[in-house]
Formats: structure tokens, C-alpha cells, sequence
């Protein structure tokens, strides 16, 4: 563009006739030039409609009578339109909710290549649940963190948004957006205006209505918040990255039951051997695709032996499997206790193998978990002298009121917690009368002088060597406390997570985000690792019953 003509004297400004002189006559070049490369381009045969060139608008300054938020707002407008600008219109924009921040504080960078809007209110949420000791506060300052890390920068304008991968989560493709300017809320006059759901939802209303073309959904853990915003015509949806699984059904079992033909499928290329008391049977063929190390397959058939036993190894189109150990019987039995049933008796071939080194074992109420695990422990630390001692922890969320502080040092104030403990504990030291009551003391005093019991509070840090240790109600630990629990372990260390998914207690945990499915998912096919879903319960016939109508 050639530039206009010099102004003929020192402070002279040039004038509007020379600035539309030069635009009309770039203007018309441009036209001349498109339509010459119009007449070069050939006819299709189904041709697709030009596109329209965006009209040039010259930024004004806003008149002095027009408030500072209009001028805000309309260019904030434009600044949140960008990415449809585009073309992206598939893109989603994402209010988040402060509760989902707080649940996960990575979770801006989980919506792939969609982008966030982070109302004012939800930082202002954020910064009041920062302070203390509890799981939430630490969340809370970590998603401060990430925040303070994407805005810092001399190349950051809030009206443009921040890239999400500024930080290195490539991941995510998305921007993230702020509220820098008052928006328009207009909400049913029963809704308080000073709540700060209500403020969220009045900030979504508002952007769906700025931006009809845009799908705005609103982000929420909390479940009154999504029905009140469905119940004002708003989209909203649960926070779905931090679930492991959509469906508790899908959960890794442990087990497969083999098809009733499988020794005329596999039988004749199959290869078997003895060694060390068990039989292994080398296996290639259709059904070795859906088998995973150290899963339990069976096989009862009618008028024949059954077959019990733990795939080893996978090499390629070839898999071993290995018999098992038949603790169902008394002359196996682990500190007086037999398997009552075949999940049992595939939990005790887990607990009692020195390779595996981490096990979980879920279940309904009464199927054994804890008696089970408790009896292999005290076989191997005081009869094999494999570990040195048990640690037994859990989380102490109560299913009531909370009936206040413990007195006591660690282990007296979490003896309330381990009922289940002392219950099992006196089963295994009944033993029998012939010792008398002194013998029966004594092997009291014994056993737990073995077992420590720990709070789940003081375990960063820790590095345990040589120890069994037993995590009862897992179910009730996030995937972050489930990393730092077993991240403890040191050489020689067995860890055993033990849970029913169907108790959870903690807030804004189900079954799918449970830290109890996210172990067992991430570790199945380990070589050094083992899952079992224990499926019958043998408390009690009324404990049975109960778990069944009620």
C-alpha cells in the first residue's frame, strides 16, 4: 500500500480525503485481482459457495457518555468468539465449577481441545478453601499453582485467552478464558443473587446467551447444582475425567471361566509339565488374546476334575498356566483358616506368593477379605519369618456423626477404626482350649506385638522395608492417596488393598473414580500384582441373606 502524500509544514494533520483516497484504491486492486484469478479458475462440477470476506471494522474508542463495562463487554465479546472465528465450531467452552478444581487440580487439562471458562466467583471459592491440612486445601493449592503458572507471562491477555499447553500438557489444546467484565445475569427471582451457585449459573446463562453458536456446559461435581441448572433449560455435566470407569460392571475381576470346549479347542498343540507339585499347561489358540498375567481361569464340568488355575506367562500367540494350591483343604490351611469357596482359595494362592508384591481384593460384606489377609500376613511374619511386622491403616471417614477427638497416642486414637481388626484377631488367637487361658493370652500378646496400626495422615514421607501391609476400606481413597500409599513400598514390602465398592463413604467418590478401581485397573496384567472379586460371602447365613434383600 503506498503511503499517502508527506503533510507540507510540521504539524499538519493529514486529513480523512487522503486515508480513503489510498483504502478505495487498494479496495479496487483487490477486486480487479480477485476477479482475474476467478476467470483462470476451471468450473466444478458442483461448486462450492465463496466464502464472503469479513467486512473491515476500525476500532474506535468508545464516546465518553457509553459506560466502561459496555466497552468491556463488547470487546470481550469479540475476544471470546475468536476460536469460532476459525472455524473451530466444534470446540466446546466449558464452565468449570469451583468443587471440580478442588476434586481434581489438573483438571484443566483434561478437556482436550475444548476450552474453559473460569467464572470470578469459582477463584474467589478457590481462595478461600486454600487454607488447612485437609485433602481439599492441598487440592485447592495446587490448582492455584497451575493457574498462577498459565497466567504469568508478559504475553498474557485475558481477552484472548491462554493456551493450555503453555505449561507443557500438550495434551491440551484448548484456552483457557477468565471473567474480566461484569456479565449481564438475569436469573429467576427465586433464586438468591448473592449465592455463588447462583452467580456461576447466571454467568453460564449469560454466555450461552452471548454466544448462541457455542456450546456452553456448565462442569459440576455437585448434583444440586446440575438439576438446578437442567431446571433452568442450562447443559451441565458431571466432571467424567477422573473416572476410571464408566461402569462399575467393567471392573477387572480376576478371573475367567474357560468355555466348556476348551480341551478340544486347545487340547492338541497343547504342552504340559510338573514341576515343584504343580502341573503347567502351555496353551495356544483363540483364547489366549483375552487372557492377562496372573488371572485366574477355571473350569467345572460335569462328571470331570475341575481345573483351577493362574496364567504365568504370555509369550506371543502362547500362554502357561499354572495349578494352584488347594488351601480349601485342612492340611494347607494358613493360621487355622481354609478357603470356604474357589474366590477364596485364588486370594490365598495370591496372598501367599512372595512375587506378588501388590494384591487387591474387593467384595460384598462377609466374603473374607480381611480374615483372609490377616491370616496370611501372621503366617508369613511369624511362621516363615518372611516380613517383619504387619501395618494395617485405613481411611477414618465415619459412617455417622463424627463423635469427636481421640485421646491417646496414634494407635489408641485409630483402635475405634479397627474393629474389623480386633474381631478378626479373635478368631485367629482362639486357637484351641488345650493351652489354657494362659496360653491363649500369651498368644495374644504375641500376635499383636507384630501388628502396627498407622494413620493414613502421617505416611508421606515414609519408605516401609520388609512389611505386610493391609489398607482396609480402600474403596474410600482417592486415586492421589492411593498413589502416595503405595509409592511407600520399599524393597521386600507386600501391600494388600482391601475394599467393597459398594460402601464408599468419601465425598464426590463413586465406584468409577474410586482410588480402589484405579489401582485395579492400572495394575491388572502386572506380573507382580493380582486382583480378585471375592463373590460369596461366608460370615453368616443372616449376614448372606442381608447382603442379598436389603
Amino acid at each position: 500500500m503506498p503511503l499517502p502524500k508527506p503533510p507540507t509544514s510540521k504539524a499538519t494533520l493529514l486529513s480523512d480525503t487522503d486515508y480513503e483516497t489510498q483504502a478505495a484504491a487498494r479496495t479496487a486492486k483487490r477486486s480487479l485481482q480477485a476477479a482475474i484469478d476467478t476467470a483462470k479458475e476451471p468450473l466444478a462440477l458442483d461448486p462450492a459457495p465463496a466464502p464472503v470476506a469479513a467486512p473491515r471494522v476500525e476500532a474506535k474508542a468508545p464516546p465518553r457518555d457509553v459506560p466502561r463495562a459496555a466497552a468491556s463487554a463488547t470487546a470481550a465479546t469479540t475476544a471470546y468468539a475468536v476460536r469460532d472465528k476459525r472455524g473451530n465450531a466444534a470446540t466446546r467452552l466449558f464452565v468449570l465449577d469451583t468443587n471440580v478444581l478442588m476434586h481434581d487440580p489438573l483438571c484443566l487439562f483434561r478437556f482436550e481441545e475444548h476450552d474453559i471458562f473460569l467464572p470470578m466467583i469459582t477463584l474467589e471459592e478457590l481462595d478461600t478453601h486454600k487454607r488447612g491440612m485437609s485433602e481439599v486445601a492441598r487440592n485447592a493449592r495446587q490448582a492455584s499453582r497451575e493457574l498462577d503458572a498459565l497466567a504469568s507471562g508478559s504475553e498474557f491477555d485475558p481477552k484472548d485467552g491462554i493456551a493450555l499447553a503453555k505449561t507443557g500438557k500438550r495434551e491440551a489444546l484448548g484456552r483457557l478464558y477468565f471473567q474480566t467484565m461484569l456479565l449481564d445475569i438475569k436469573l429467576p427471582d427465586g433464586l438468591p443473587q448473592g449465592k455463588a451457585d447462583n452467580q456461576i449459573l447466571g454467568v453460564v446463562k449469560s454466555l450461552r446467551a452471548q454466544f448462541p453458536n457455542r456450546d456452553v456446559v456448565l462442569v459440576s461435581k455437585d448434583i444440586n447444582m446440575r438439576v438446578k441448572a437442567r431446571a433452568l433449560g442450562l447443559p451441565a455435566e458431571d466432571y467424567q475425567n477422573d473416572k476410571t470407569l464408566d461402569d462399575g460392571d467393567l471392573l477387572y475381576t480376576g478371573l475367567l471361566p474357560l468355555p466348556t470346549d476348551f480341551w478340544d479347542r486347545h487340547g492338541k498343540t497343547m504342552e504340559s509339565w510338573s514341576q515343584g507339585g504343580h502341573t503347567f499347561y502351555r496353551i495356544a489358540g483363540p483364547l489366549v488374546p483375552a487372557l492377562m498375567i496372573n488371572q485366574f481361569v477355571f473350569l467345572e464340568s460335569p462328571g470331570a476334575a475341575p481345573l483351577y488355575a493362574r496364567v504365568t506367562e504370555i509369550t506371543g500367540k502362547t500362554a502357561v498356566l499354572k495349578t494352584l494350591k488347594d488351601y480349601t483343604h485342612a492340611k494347607n490351611a494358613v493360621w487355622g483358616v481354609t478357603a470356604r469357596n474357589r474366590e477364596q482359595n485364588f486370594a490365598l494362592n495370591l496372598l501367599m506368593d512372595p512375587e506378588v508384591d501388590f494384591i487387591t481384593l474387593t467384595g460384598t460384606a462377609g466374603t473374607g477379605k480381611t480374615l483372609m489377609t490377616l491370616a496370611s500376613g501372621l503366617s508369613q511374619v511369624l511362621d516363615d519369618r518372611r516380613y517383619s511386622e504387619i501395618i494395617v491403616t485405613r481411611v477414618t471417614v465415619p459412617l455417622g456423626e463424627d463423635i469427636g477427638f481421640l485421646p491417646g497416642t496414634e494407635e489408641e486414637k485409630m483402635g475405634p477404626w479397627m474393629g474389623a481388626l480386633d474381631d478378626n484377631l479373635e478368631v485367629l488367637a482362639r486357637g484351641d482350649g488345650s493351652a489354657g487361658e494362659w496360653g491363649r493370652a500369651a498368644t495374644q500378646d504375641l500376635v499383636r506385638s507384630k501388628i502396627r496400626i498407622k494413620s493414613l495422615n502421617f505416611m508421606r514421607g515414609r519408605t516401609f522395608l520388609n512389611k505386610f501391609v493391609i489398607i482396609d476400606e480402600a474403596q474410600n481413597l482417592t486415586p492421589k492417596q492411593m498413589k502416595t500409599l503405595i509409592t511407600r513400598a520399599g524393597p521386600g514390602t507386600k501391600i494388600i488393598c482391601l475394599g467393597n465398592l459398594a460402601q464408599i463413604d468419601t465425598p464426590y467418590l463413586s465406584e468409577g473414580s474410586s482410588g480402589l478401581t484405579f489401582a485395579v485397573d492400572r495394575f491388572k496384567g502386572w506380573p507382580h500384582s493380582g486382583h480378585v472379586t471375592l463373590a460369596r460371602g461366608e460370615r453368616s447365613r443372616l449376614a448372606d441373606y442381608a447382603s442379598d434383600v436389603l
